[in-house]
C-alpha cells in the first residue's frame, strides 16, 4: 500500500470519526420538546414556583443540548444565587458564589442581539438582589440602565415576553434593599405599562404590599429593624418584640409611669426562656418579659415541659389586638379599657362573638382605628399579621398617644 493511500485512509478514518461524533453529540436531544428553548422556558418556570433544584436540572439539560445556549447560563446563575443565599458555611458559599459569578459571567459573553443583552442584563438584577454584596444595588442600577438602553424586539424574548419585566425585578431589587418608595415606583411603571401584560398580575400585588410599607411609614422614622420587618407577609412574636422596644420605646415608657426610679432599676424578667438565650432579639424580649404585656408571656411547651417565649411563632391579628391593647391600658394607666365593651349582645365582625376572648381588643383597637376590619366586614383574627400592618399600628398608636 502507497503512502499516499495510507495517508488518505487515515483522514477517512478521522473524518468518518469526527463526524460520528457530531452525530452523537446532534443525537443527545432529537425529540420536539428535549430542546434547549423549552428546556430553559421549564426552568424559567420553575423558579417562579420556587423549585430552585428542578430549574437548575432543566437549565443543565439545555446546555447539554447545546452547550452554547446562552440564556441558560443566566438562568443557572439565578438558580445557583438561591442556592448560596441558604448556605452557611463561608468557605463553601464563597466556592458557590463565585460559581454564580462565573455563569453571569459567560451569560454576557455569549450575549449578541439585545435580546440577548436583555435576558443577560435581567440575570445580573436577580442575581444581585438574591445574594449580599458589596455595593449589589449600586451594580443592579448600572444593569437596568443598560438594559434601557437596548432596541428590544420583545417578540424574541424567550421567557420575559415583555420589557416591563425589566421594571418588575428593578422594582423587587429596590423592595430588597427597603428603599420603597422607588420600589412602588418600578411596579407602577409595569402597571402603566400594559393592561394585562405577563407581570402584571405580580406587578399589581407586589405594588399593594409596597403601598402599604410607604403608607405605615408615613411621618415616622423606622429604623432598619423596622425596615427589614416591614416587608414580612406575616411577623413572628420576635419581630413583634423588636418593633414595641425600637420603634415604640416601650421600655423608657412603661419606665416614665413609674415615679420611683429605683423600683424601675429593681425590674427585670421572671427568668430566660431557654429558647431565647442566642436569639437576636434576646434583650428585647426579656424587656418585654419584664414588662408583662398580655399576648407577650411564655408559653408552656409540652414537649420539653417548659415555659418557652417561642419567638418563631406567627402573631396573628386576633393576638396583635391583645397585645396592643394591654400596652395602651399600661400607657395610660386606665384599666377599665379591659373590660369597655363586655356585655355587647351583638358584634359587628361577623367572625367575632361577644364572648370570643379577643372581642374587647379587637373593639378597642378598631374604634381607635389602630388596627382597621376588611372590605367584607370581617376582622379575620386567625390571619397573620404583615410587617406593614403591625408598623401602621403602632405608628396610628404613637399618634394617639402623642408619642415621638
Amino acid at each position: 500500500m502507497s503512502r499516499k493511500v495510507l495517508i488518505f485512509l487515515v483522514w477517512l478514518a478521522v473524518l468518518v470519526f469526527a463526524a460520528g461524533c457530531a452525530k452523537q453529540q446532534i443525537a443527545r436531544c432529537t425529540t420536539p420538546e428535549d430542546n434547549p428553548q423549552h428546556h430553559y422556558l421549564m426552568g424559567m418556570n420553575a423558579l417562579e414556583q420556587g423549585k430552585v433544584d428542578v430549574a437548575k436540572g432543566k437549565f443543565e439539560r439545555a446546555l447539554y443540548c447545546d452547550e452554547k445556549f446562552y440564556p441558560a447560563y443566566g438562568g443557572l446563575a439565578i438558580a445557583s444565587a438561591h442556592k448560596v443565599k441558604m448556605l452557611t458555611d463561608p468557605g463553601y458559599s464563597s466556592v458557590e458564589r463565585q460559581r454564580v459569578l462565573d455563569y453571569v459571567e459567560k451569560s454576557g459573553k455569549k450575549a449578541r442581539t439585545d435580546e440577548d443583552k436583555f435576558d443577560h442584563y435581567l440575570s445580573v438584577i436577580r442575581v444581585n438582589t438574591i445574594m449580599e454584596g458589596s455595593d449589589r444595588l449600586k451594580k443592579t442600577v448600572e444593569a437596568y440602565n443598560l438594559a434601557k438602553e437596548l432596541k428590544v424586539d420583545e417578540r424574541k424574548i424567550f421567557y420575559y415576553q415583555g420589557t416591563e419585566a425589566l421594571e418588575y425585578f428593578m422594582g423587587l431589587a429596590y423592595l430588597e434593599a427597603l428603599e420603597f418608595q422607588r420600589a412602588r415606583d418600578k411596579f407602577s411603571d409595569v402597571l402603566s405599562a400594559k393592561r394585562e401584560g405577563k407581570w402584571h398580575e405580580k406587578a399589581d400585588k407586589a405594588w399593594r404590599k409596597t403601598d402599604n410599607i410607604v403608607r405605615a411609614m408615613a411621618g415616622i422614622t423606622v429604623g432598619n429593624v423596622g425596615k427589614k420587618i416591614a416587608i414580612k407577609d406575616s411577623i413572628t412574636r420576635g419581630d413583634l418584640t423588636a418593633l414595641l422596644i425600637d420603634e415604640l420605646k416601650i421600655d423608657k415608657l412603661f419606665a416614665g409611669r413609674i415615679p420611683v426610679q429605683s423600683q424601675v432599676d429593681k425590674m427585670k424578667a421572671e427568668f430566660t426562656p431557654a429558647d431565647i438565650v442566642t436569639h437576636e432579639f434576646k434583650e428585647e424580649i426579656l424587656t418585654i418579659l419584664k414588662w408583662k404585656i398580655r399576648g407577650l408571656e411564655p408559653k408552656y411547651d409540652e414537649t420539653t415541659k417548659a415555659y418557652l417565649f417561642k419567638p418563631a411563632d406567627v402573631v396573628a391579628r386576633g393576638e396583635m389586638a391583645l397585645i396592643l391593647e394591654d400596652v395602651l391600658i399600661k400607657l395610660t394607666a386606665d384599666e377599665k379599657i379591659a373590660t369597655a365593651y363586655l356585655g355587647h349582645e351583638k358584634s359587628p365582625f361577623p367572625d367575632i362573638r361577644p364572648t370570643s376572648p379577643f372581642y374587647n381588643a379587637v373593639m378597642n383597637m378598631t374604634s381607635r382605628n389602630i388596627m382597621e376590619g376588611e372590605l367584607s366586614g370581617e376582622f379575620r383574627i386567625d390571619a397573620p399579621v404583615s410587617g406593614a400592618e403591625s408598623i401602621l399600628a403602632i405608628r396610628v398608636l404613637r399618634q394617639k398617644m402623642n408619642i415621638y
